[in-house]
């Protein structure tokens, strides 16, 4: 079965917590490294304690960042990105996110996406991505490969990690292998092996 992170006394505190804000997190980022988050290119707003819930436009201010990390929160959605127009890598993994929309605002200059432990079933939105180099969703909720074939619309994806999802799950490794290739022939690596272009194919 599979297994979520649940934060202590998750299900008795958060209703009582008020959730971190990203103005927050980003003030306490910059209290504990001592600098300008502003003026850097990667930031790591991930673990607050209480969770952040909601990204929104304070994330606009982060001009140069080029790398910036959510992870293990409690986050719904994927907002408040414009104005990020150096963003390369995202990093929300492991939070409550359901679909791919909001990401229209980095998508000339997104290279990895990092949402792996979410709840995605639905990729619509994935193909605003042209840029995409990197994805890594393991354990959401994709289950047809109609949706699968949405990634066919990111062209310069290489290496895509999909473990976890019940496509993968239920289907044979070697079929699976065979699958993937076949949708997408220009990957180089899948679910964290090379891909070997041989006779098995």
């Amino acid at each position: 079965m599979e297994t979520r992170f649940v934060f202590p006394d998750n299900k008795i505190n958060a209703k009582y917590a008020k959730p971190t804000t990203i103005k927050e997190a980003i003030k306490k980022w910059e209290e504990k490294t001592g600098q300008n988050a502003i003026e850097v290119a990667e930031i790591s707003l991930i673990f607050q304690w209480p969770p952040i819930e909601k990204m929104d436009s304070n994330l606009g201010n982060l001009v140069k960042c080029e790398k910036l990390s959510l992870s293990t929160n409690m986050i719904e959605k994927i907002t408040g990105l414009s104005g990020m127009k150096n963003l390369k890598i995202l990093s929300v993994g492991r939070n409550y996110i359901k679909s791919f929309a909001g990401l229209d605002a980095v998508a000339d200059t997104l290279e990895e996406l990092w949402i792996s432990y979410n709840f995605i079933e639905k990729l619509k939105g994935i193909d605003v991505l042209k840029k995409l180099k990197v994805l890594y969703m393991s354990n959401n909720l994709v289950k047809e490969w109609s949706e699968f074939n949405k990634l066919q619309e990111c062209p310069c994806l290489e290496d895509l990690l999909f473990v976890g999802n019940p496509i993968h799950d239920n289907t044979d490794e070697n079929e699976w292998k065979l699958e993937v290739h076949k949708r997408l022939p220009n990957l180089k690596k899948l679910d964290g092996e090379p891909i070997v272009l041989d006779h098995t194919f």
